[in-house]
C-alpha cells in the first residue's frame, strides 16, 4: 500500500520542487489522514463502512475544490482591474508632471516683474495704515480733553468717574491699534508713533490713579469706619481692572497683539499693600522699648491693636469687599505670619530671663486665648489653629533651654553671695539661732527653698517641660547646703509635705555625701581635742587612775551637747560615728608599743584599766542615746580578756575566740598585743601565729570593720655601731 523512499523521491513533480510549502502541506495532510484512518479502521469490523467514508470524503473534496476555484477566479479578476487602474494613473501623473514643468518656466520668466511690484505693495500698505489713522482723527482729537477731564476727577476724589474716563481712553487706544493691526500684519512705525503721541498721558493717568488707590487701601482700617464709600470705590475699580486683565489674557482676542501696561494685576497689589501696611504699623516700628517691662507693654499693645483691627475687618471690611476676596482669612493670615516673623527676630536677640519668660508666656498662652485670637467677637470665623504654631516647637525648646541657662546663672550667683553672708553669720561671737525645740537653725534653707520654689512656680506658668527643666536645675543647685527633708517641697508633683514626692537617687546620694562631709568636719574637731589624751596611753601614769578617761568623757560630753542642737538623723549619725572614733583611736593608741607589762600585777592593772575605761565610755554613750548593741567599745572588753589571761599557754584558744568575733584582726595586731603582755615566750608566740595561719577567717556580711582601719607601726630596724654589735 505504501511507497518506498526511492519511489516517493522519484514521484516528486517539478511543481513540488518549486513550491516547498505545498510539499510540506501535502505531507502534513497525508499524515493527518493516515492518523485519522488508523483511528477509525483499527478493527476489522470497521472496514465494512469504508465505501461510505470514501464516498463522503469524495463529495467534500469536490465541494472544497469548487470553492477554491471560485475564490481564485474572484482574486484574479480584482488583480486585473487594479493593473488597469495603475496604467491609467501612470498616464495622469506623467501629464501633471509636464504641466508643472511648464508653469515653472513661466514663473521663472516673471520673477523680475514681481520684484518691481514689492515697492508698490509697501506703498499700498502704508497708505492703508495712514488712511486708518485719518479715519480715527476725530476720535484722537478728543484724547487730550478726556485725559484732562479724568485727571480733574481724580484730584477731586471722584475715583469711579476718573476710572471710567481711563477705561474709555484705553478702549479707544485699543480700537485704533486694532484697526492698524487689522489693515496689515505689521503696522508701520510712523502710524504707531502718531497713535502713541496722542495717548502719551494715558500711562501717567493710570499710575496716578493707582497711587491714589494704594493710599486708600493703606488706610482701609480707618476708611471702613469713617468713609467706607471711598474704600468700596477703590475695590470696585480694582475688580474692573481684574476683569479687563482676564479678558485680554483669556478672552477670544487673547494674544492678538500686546497691550501696553497689561496685565495690571491690581488685586494682587491690593493684598500686597494690605500686608505692607500691617507690617509697617505693627512689626517695623522704630524706637520701641523692648527691654525688661517694655517688652511686656509692647506685646500688650500688639494684642489690643491686632484684636481691634481684626474686629474691624470682620464687622466692616468684609462688607466692603467681594466674597471671593476672603478678606478676613487673608488678613488673619497676614497678622499671623507677620507676627511670627517679628517674634522670630525678637527671639534671636540676647534676651534676659524675664524677657524670655514674657515672650514664651505670651506666645503659648495669650495669643490663642479668649483675650486675643480666640476672642468671642472673632469666633468662629477666625481660627488661627489651622495656620500652624506662632513659634515652632523647636524654637520653643531652644528658648526654654536658654531660659533655664539664664535662671541657673542667676541662681548660682545669688547662692554664692548668700552663702558668703551666711558664712560670716556663723562666725559671729553669738550663738546660732535656735528653734522652739532647741535645735540650731538658719533662715538660709528657707530662703533658698522659697527662691527655687518661686522659679519653679514661674516656669510652670509657661509649660510643663519648662517646669521640669527648672526643677532639674534646682536639684543640681541644692547639693552644697540643702537637707533631704526640704527637697520634696520643690517637686512639681508634690501636693503637700504630708505626701512628699520621691527624690532622685543621684541627688539623694549627693546630699548624703555633703551631710557626711559636714559631720566628718565636726568629728575632726572632736578628735583634735581628744588627741592629747590619746597620746598619754598606754602609760603607767594612765594605769594609776581614771583621770585620763574622765577627761575624755568631759570632752565627749561637751561635743555631744553641741551636737544635740542638730536634728535627727544627723545627730544619731554623729553619735555613732563619735563612739566609733573614740574606740578606734583608743585601740590605735594601744598598738603604738609605748608600754610592756613588767609583771603579773601590771597586767592585772592594765586589764582592770581597760575594763573600767570601756565601761565608763560605754555608759556615757548609752546615756547619750546610743544602745550598747550598736556600740563598738565591746572590742576593748575583748582585748582586756587577752591581757587578763593568767596562763600564756591558753593564749592560742583565747586568740581563736577573739578571731571569731573580730575576723579582720591580723597577726601583726596579735603580735603587738602579745608584746604588751610582756610574758609571752617565742614558742607560745609561734604557736599562736601558726594557729591563726591555720584558721583564716572570712568577713561576714554587714560586718563593721574594727582592725582593718587600725594601722600597725612598722617594726624598728636594729641600730649598729661601727665595729660593734647590733643593738
Amino acid at each position: 500500500m505504501g511507497m518506498s523512499a526511492e519511489q516517493e523521491e522519484d514521484s516528486r513533480s517539478p511543481r513540488d520542487e518549486e513550491w516547498p510549502e505545498a510539499e510540506k502541506a501535502e505531507k502534513l495532510a497525508r499524515g493527518a489522514a493516515l492518523k485519522w484512518a488508523s483511528g477509525v479502521f483499527y478493527r476489522p469490523d470497521k472496514l465494512e463502512g469504508l465505501g461510505h467514508y470514501r464516498s463522503r470524503e469524495a463529495q467534500r473534496n469536490s465541494s472544497i475544490q469548487s470553492r477554491l476555484k471560485s475564490t481564485v477566479q474572484s482574486h484574479l479578476e480584482g488583480v486585473s482591474t487594479g493593473l488597469e487602474q495603475l496604467r491609467s494613473a501612470a498616464g495622469d501623473v506623467q501629464s501633471v508632471r509636464q504641466d508643472l514643468c511648464a508653469v515653472r518656466w513661466h514663473l521663472l520668466g516673471s520673477a523680475d516683474g514681481f520684484q518691481r511690484l514689492a515697492l508698490l505693495r509697501a506703498v499700498v500698505m502704508e497708505h492703508a495704515q495712514l488712511a486708518a489713522v485719518v479715519r480715527a482723527l476725530p476720535q484722537l482729537s478728543s484724547v487730550h480733553e478726556l485725559l484732562a477731564q479724568s485727571l480733574r476727577l481724580l484730584h477731586g476724589q471722584q475715583l469711579l468717574e476718573a476710572h471710567a474716563g481711563l477705561m474709555a481712553l484705553e478702549r479707544l487706544q485699543e480700537n485704533i491699534t486694532s484697526q492698524l493691526h487689522g489693515s496689515s500684519s505689521l503696522p508701520s512705525d510712523q502710524a504707531l508713533g502718531v497713535v502713541e503721541s496722542f495717548f502719551a498721558g494715558l500711562q501717567e493717568l493710570s499710575d496716578a490713579l493707582a497711587q491714589q488707590l494704594w493710599r486708600i487701601v493703606g488706610g482701609g482700617m480707618r476708611l471702613v469706619r469713617e468713609d467706607p464709600a471711598l474704600f468700596v470705590s477703590a475695590v470696585r475699580i480694582i475688580e474692573r481692572e481684574e476683569s479687563v486683565d482676564d479678558a485680554l489674557l483669556l478672552g477670544p482676542h487673547a494674544h492678538r497683539f500686546p497691550t501696553p501696561g497689561r496685565p495690571k494685576a491690581w488685586r494682587q497689589r491690593f493684598y500686597q499693600v494690605m500686608q505692607e501696611t500691617i507690617a509697617a504699623a505693627h512689626f517695623k516700628a522704630a524706637h520701641v522699648d523692648m527691654k525688661g517691662p517694655g517688652l511686656g507693654r509692647h506685646l500688650a499693645t500688639l494684642q489690643s491693636d491686632i484684636l481691634m483691627e481684626l474686629r474691624v475687618v470682620k464687622d466692616l471690611m468684609v462688607q466692603c469687599c467681594p466674597p471671593h476676596y476672603d478678606i478676613l482669612s487673608i488678613c488673619t493670615r497676614m497678622y499671623h505670619q507677620g507676627l511670627s516673623d517679628y517674634l522670630q527676630d525678637i527671639l534671636s536677640r540676647d534676651l534676659d530671663k524675664q524677657e524670655i519668660f514674657t515672650l514664651l508666656s505670651w506666645v503659648l498662652h495669650v495669643y490663642q486665648s479668649p483675650e486675643m485670637m480666640g476672642h468671642p467677637d472673632l469666633l468662629p470665623e477666625v481660627d488661627v489653629s489651622i495656620l500652624g504654631p506662632l513659634v515652632s516647637p523647636e524654637v520653643v525648646e531652644q528658648m526654654e533651654r536658654k531660659y533655664v541657662g539664664k535662671v541657673k546663672a542667676s541662681v548660682t550667683e545669688w547662692m554664692r553671695r548668700t552663702l558668703e553672708v551666711e558664712f560670716k553669720e556663723w562666725f559671729r561671737e553669738e550663738e546660732p539661732e535656735m528653734d522652739h525645740l532647741g535645735f540650731f537653725q538658719s533662715a538660709l534653707p528657707i530662703i533658698v527653698m522659697q527662691m527655687l520654689d518661686e522659679n519653679i512656680r514661674v516656669a510652670s506658668l509657661v509649660t510643663d517641660s519648662l517646669q521640669q527643666k527648672v526643677y532639674a536645675m534646682a536639684m543640681d543647685e541644692l547639693e552644697a547646703f540643702l537637707i533631704s527633708s526640704s527637697i520634696s517641697t520643690l517637686h512639681p508633683g508634690s501636693a503637700s509635705l504630708a505626701k512628699p514626692a520621691e527624690i532622685p537617687s543621684s541627688l539623694q546620694t549627693a546630699l548624703d555625701r555633703a551631710q557626711k562631709k559636714a559631720c566628718r568636719l565636726l568629728l575632726e574637731e572632736l578628735l583634735l581635742d581628744l588627741q592629747p589624751l590619746y597620746a598619754q596611753l598606754p602609760s603607767r601614769k594612765w594605769l594609776s587612775g581614771a583621770q585620763l578617761v574622765n577627761s575624755m568623757c568631759e570632752v565627749i560630753d561637751k561635743y555631744m551637747r553641741d551636737f544635740s542642737h542638730v536634728r535627727n538623723p544627723v545627730f544619731t549619725f554623729l553619735l555613732a560615728e563619735s563612739e566609733h572614733l573614740v574606740m578606734n583611736h583608743y585601740v590605735r593608741a594601744l598598738m603604738e608599743k609605748k608600754m610592756v607589762c613588767r609583771s603579773t600585777e601590771e597586767r592585772t592593772q592594765l586589764s582592770t584599766r581597760l575594763l573600767q575605761d570601756a565601761s565608763q565610755l560605754q555608759e556615757l554613750f548609752h546615756n547619750l542615746g546610743l544602745a550598747e548593741s550598736e556600740q563598738t567599745l565591746q572590742v576593748i572588753f575583748a582585748l582586756q580578756e587577752l591581757i587578763r589571761l593568767q596562763d600564756p599557754a591558753l593564749l592560742s584558744l583565747e586568740v581563736l575566740g577573739f578571731m571569731t568575733k573580730y575576723p579582720d584582726i591580723s597577726d601583726e595586731h596579735v603580735s603587738i598585743l602579745l608584746d604588751l603582755r610582756g610574758d609571752v615566750s617565742k614558742e607560745v608566740r609561734n604557736v599562736v601565729l601558726e594557729m591563726m595561719a591555720q584558721n583564716p577567717q572570712s568577713l561576714p556580711e554587714n560586718y563593721q570593720p574594727i582592725f582593718s582601719n587600725i594601722l600597725v607601726p612598722a617594726p624598728e630596724l636594729p641600730f649598729c655601731l661601727r665595729k660593734g654589735k647590733c643593738a
